[in-house]
């Protein structure tokens, strides 16, 4: 079974469906426990970081989502639910995040469009269970912020516009997409497999 975790903000019925579509059970849920037994979590979100955080804290989630991490079932955050993956943003202010991988969210900088939305050509960077049987394609983004992680091994894959943009972070069982794999056909679709072929084991 794979929880989707419902704090308030996110595609949760998009992503539910997707997961099924793919063979898994998914429960949208809030309730630690439900989320502690899962085999694997997904962590979506839409919206600004710091009203995020706000609403993990106040529901507790902050601290289930940390309690599941360490685990070392599979975590997955999807487009926000990564960035709330890393350890602070500069969105409307500086706010803190769950601070399971180390880095920063930053905003595009330059006199290009954004938010950045379309579809974008992976890049992968180093070789993970994500990407089995995967050759690199376009995925569909949609965000104004975008995450400088830290520690170069933490980069699965990246994406261009007007610069490298993250796109794929991943360290042990935890892992982030910042598009949206459940829009992005195909190769979102396989992607999220590989996924939860993780949870399976």
């Amino acid at each position: 079974m794979i929880a989707i975790i419902d704090y308030g903000m996110g595609n949760l019925h998009s992503v539910s469906k997707a997961v099924e579509r793919l063979g898994f059970e998914a429960v949208i849920t809030s309730d630690e426990a439900q989320i502690l037994a899962a085999d694997g979590a997904i962590l979506p979100g839409v919206g600004a970081f710091g009203d995020a955080m706000e609403q993990l804290r106040a529901s507790g989630l902050d601290g289930a989502v940390g309690r599941f991490a360490a685990t070392g079932k599979p975590l997955l955050g999807i487009c926000l639910g990564m960035q709330l993956l890393f350890s602070k943003s500069e969105e409307h202010g500086s706010h803190e995040g769950l601070n399971l991988l180390p880095g920063q969210v930053v905003r595009f900088r330059g006199s290009y469009k954004v938010p950045h939305m379309g579809w974008n050509r992976l890049q992968f960077k180093q070789p993970s269970p994500l990407f089995s049987g995967i050759e690199e394609g376009h995925v569909y983004f949609v965000h104004s912020y975008h995450v400088q992680p830290e520690q170069p091994s933490d980069l699965l894959a990246t994406t261009d516009y007007h610069q490298q943009v993250t796109a794929i972070v991943g360290r042990g069982n935890v892992y982030g997409m910042q598009f949206h794999p459940e829009k992005s056909g195909s190769i979102g679709m396989q992607l999220l497999g590989n996924f939860l072929a993780l949870c399976k084991r």
